[in-house]
């Protein structure tokens, strides 16, 4: 197939881009010079869109001229501010608008999950996740591995990839838990793999795990608003997810959680409780037994900070608007070019971990240099000095995500391009 390398190109993609239009509605970092930056890290935090600032200050204000009253008598009310984001997120991650919230952070969300979800007794006390789990993940399964009683070296399977692959396998990740099925209380996994890139084939494995009586559970930071999800249809128990990388609502922002409709009514089951997750009709009453919400709002402990809410109510409606069939079929395109250009420009000196199959990845590739990791960690600095933004991980990937909301193919281009003289 022949390829072609020149910028003109990629400028005639992004003049017949019908959602290039959308890349205004976000600030783009500057270079030194004043011009844009080629951000090509929203898989780590995405932009920020322009609306924020108004609603931020729109905010702002309402607290400085109503004080408490701003609960009830602001323009967007703050007691049931984050009910504004719930129908958004139900249509992000395929849910009924009952089975999502928006509350806390991943993590705190994921203990939160677990709390309800890993039920070890012994026999069946093994949770299940990927070997290279993101650092958080890991630490919060052990722990609460740990708080039940139970050791993790007996009661923690890692999935590894077989030897000499990147890539997890979805037989292979449906052929242990038909293994060991008796003995797994949970099976937890990414959406999207946040090192390779990989995207879980999150319908085949939930029906494994349910086949065996194993509650299932999937961290999407990387998947929500990056590809379509239908959690309610897939069965899916529980999901968790931050807002601070493709939903685009900034450092530390409000988390996520989804839980299937089965569960959110079961008075029996196990979980934290706090004073946002009773009933509202008597929530101020506060009365001394906890009632929970029938809906994933049960699980709420506390009031949510609007401004780590804020944010995104200027994000979600540009996923409204664009749709996220759309902005996939974008994301594959992009990724898509990306692959060829370096595979045409720099095949000699690299290689691509993440899957070659669009539909087994997100919009992020991740990229393994073929030389020492001393010089391979000089090429990605020399790539931050040219005014490309990605990211490195330890030994030596780069991670590269054209996102379909704000990047264009003049960025993907001008990225190889710049990773071509940095190579020099």
């Amino acid at each position: 197939m022949n390829i072609s390398v020149d910028r003109a190109e990629a400028e005639q993609k992004d003049a017949s881009d019908a959602l290039a239009p959308y890349r205004a509605s976000f600030f783009i970092p500057p270079r030194e010079d004043g011009t844009d930056s080629i951000y090509l890290c929203g898989h780590s935090l995405g932009l920020q869109p322009r609306g924020v600032a108004r609603i931020f200050n729109e905010e702002l204000e309402h607290w400085a001229e109503l004080g408490v009253e701003g609960h009830f008598a602001s323009t967007r009310p703050w007691l049931p501010y984050h009910e504004q984001l719930t129908a958004s997120l139900a249509k992000l991650t395929g849910a009924m608008v009952t089975e999502v919230v928006a509350m806390n952070s991943l993590t705190v969300n994921l203990h939160l999950m677990l709390a309800s979800f890993y039920r070890p007794q012994a026999g069946r006390e093994v949770i299940v996740i990927e070997k290279r789990a993101f650092s958080s993940d890991q630490y919060a399964v052990e722990s609460q591995i740990r708080h039940h009683g139970f050791d993790p070296k007996t009661a923690l399977i890692e999935l590894a990839p077989r030897e000499g692959e990147d890539i997890l396998r979805t037989e292979d990740i449906c052929a242990l838990i038909d293994h060991v099925g008796s003995r797994i209380a949970t099976v937890m996994l990414p959406g999207v793999q946040y090192l390779t890139g990989q995207r879980f084939d999150i319908e085949a494995i939930t029906r494994c795990a349910r086949r065996h009586g194993c509650m299932i559970g999937f961290d999407l930071a990387h998947a929500i608003g990056n590809v379509p999800l239908r959690l309610h249809d897939w069965g899916v128990d529980f999901a968790v997810w931050c807002s601070y990388k493709y939903l685009n609502a900034g450092p530390g922002a409000i988390g996520g959680c989804f839980v299937h409709d089965r569960h959110i009514r079961s008075r029996d089951l196990p979980r934290f409780a706090g004073w946002w997750g009773h009933d509202k009709s008597t929530r101020f009453e506060m009365p001394a037994a906890f009632n929970p919400i029938a809906t994933a709002e049960g699980w709420q402990l506390s009031n949510p900070s609007i401004f780590a809410a804020a944010p995104l109510l200027a994000s979600l409606p540009l996923f409204d608007v664009a749709g996220i069939d759309k902005l996939r079929a974008k994301s594959v395109q992009l990724t898509g070019y990306l692959e060829a250009q370096l595979q045409a420009r720099l095949s000699h000196e690299l290689s691509i971990i993440t899957p070659k199959d669009p539909e087994m990845r997100g919009c992020q590739l991740s990229l393994r240099l073929l030389r020492p990791a001393v010089e391979a960690r000089a090429v990605f600095d020399s790539l931050a000095r040219q005014g490309v933004v990605c990211d490195w991980r330890e030994p030596d990937i780069i991670r590269v995500a054209p996102v379909p909301l704000y990047n264009s193919f003049v960025d993907v281009w001008e990225f190889v391009s710049a990773l071509e003289q940095a190579l020099q």
